[in-house]
């Protein structure tokens, strides 16, 4: 199992990664930055655990993040 590690407080809003994996992305209305669903958060990061087949698309979509606020480990 892999993780998604997003820093939320420093995200700008872009919405690629929404557009590249909207089963994990949603944005927020009130401050129109993305949000890692169904993520915990532990000192100003948001945690996701992930399955094996997603590790793929989810690393393209922390390369494409503009501001590299999305890791995956």
């Amino acid at each position: 199992m892999a993780k998604i590690i997003h820093y939320r407080s420093k995200c700008i809003g872009c919405n690629i990664c929404f557009e590249m994996q909207p089963e994990y992305w949603r944005l927020s209305k009130k401050d129109g930055k993305a949000t890692l669903v169904n993520s915990h958060l532990k000192k100003d990061t948001h945690i996701l655990v992930i399955p094996d087949d997603s590790i793929v698309l989810s690393k393209k979509t922390a390369e494409h993040c503009p501001v590299k606020v999305i890791k995956v480990f």
